[in-house]
């Protein structure tokens, strides 16, 4: 339950708002997560979730749940499987942020890329279902389901390394040397532009889906708030992190994990399954993407670590997450140096 929310007031306004919607209602948050509170809504009508902004003074253009929900509602006849949108409410006077409700979709999450609750076969089959799901994201016809005008145009990693060097300069708290030679190295060597342009998801990972309890397929791809248009490269290279990531530890990778023992595919078997299902061969400064990577979430894990300081994150965990906007960027830096 979130006492800040009042549950009756809320319920009326849903009431009136989402066909088919009655209460009464109550509001369970989700563990886990480290941006936009996420709750599960038990109503008289049914299961919903219901995602908001967080408190607090937040960063230009974070926490975006309009355009979340424009996401989701788009993708609702496409291949990309979604939960059903039902309302966007962009009036704070209803539980103090804006949110939107959508429908709860009813599967595991898994955490652990290694996915210790599966055989070797089930391991095989969830990556490649991950990987048909994202070339199914980027294979979207944008202009067809209304998103033509979704991102701006020109270079998408040189709009994404200006956003996210401004957003970790305004959340900054100490002085990361790795972050200031990344950032000018970057900006040196963005690869030319090559006209791609799709959906991307923006925060492509294992425990953004939810899958089906009885079989290897994703019900649901969730947390679009990073979504935009861009190029599909960067959502490869940020899923491939995780093979660079320590196996064991809280950003929970595949480094040091005997992959080919237990049926998970290499990095590079990944990238040429996804190229296929793409249509497409070799791809080019693949050391860069995954270098830019690791500075966006490092930037990103910066932004939380300063709400955990200012006392706004969502998460208990948020501190401890924060700290690792460091190696991460330390990471990015090793990438570079090893293969340029």
């Amino acid at each position: 339950m979130d006492k800040s929310i009042d549950e009756k007031k809320l319920a009326a306004y849903l009431e009136g708002c989402v066909p088919g919607f009655k209460g009464p209602m109550t509001l369970d948050k989700f563990a886990g997560g480290q941006s936009n509170p996420t709750f599960k809504v038990e109503a008289a009508s049914g299961k919903y979730v219901l995602r908001r902004k967080p408190p607090g003074k937040l960063l230009k253009s974070a926490h975006a749940v309009d355009r979340e929900f424009r996401v989701i509602e788009a993708l609702a006849n496409t291949d990309v499987p979604v939960a059903a949108a039902h309302h966007l409410c962009e009036d704070d006077d209803v539980i103090g942020s804006a949110f939107y409700l959508m429908g709860f979709v009813d599967g595991p999450i898994y955490w652990d890329p290694s996915l210790p609750e599966m055989d070797n076969d089930g391991r095989t089959a969830m990556y490649d279902e991950m990987n048909r799901v994202l070339a199914a994201i980027h294979s979207v016809d944008i202009d067809a389901v209304g998103l033509g005008d979704f991102g701006k145009p020109g270079s998408y990693f040189e709009r994404q390394l200006s956003r996210w060097t401004s957003q970790y300069r305004a959340s900054e708290t100490e002085t990361i040397e790795a972050m200031d030679w990344l950032i000018p190295w970057l900006a040196e060597n963005l690869p030319a532009d090559d006209g791609r342009v799709s959906l991307v998801h923006g925060d492509y990972r294992l425990d953004n889906m939810i899958f089906s309890a009885t079989e290897p397929k994703v019900l649901a791809v969730v947390d679009w708030e990073l979504s935009t248009l861009g190029h599909p490269f960067a959502d490869l290279a940020y899923q491939c992190m995780q093979w660079r990531m320590p196996n064991g530890g809280a950003m929970r990778g595949l480094d040091g994990f005997d992959r080919k023992a237990h049926g998970i595919p290499t990095e590079e078997e990944y990238v040429a399954t996804y190229g296929e299902r793409m249509g497409i061969g070799a791809i080019p400064h693949w050391s860069f993407y995954l270098a830019f990577c690791f500075f966006r979430l490092s930037a990103i894990l910066q932004g939380i670590k300063k709400r955990a300081l200012d006392g706004t994150a969502s998460s208990d965990k948020a501190h401890e997450m924060g700290n690792f906007a460091r190696p991460l960027a330390e990471a990015a830096v090793a990438i570079i140096e090893k293969e340029g």
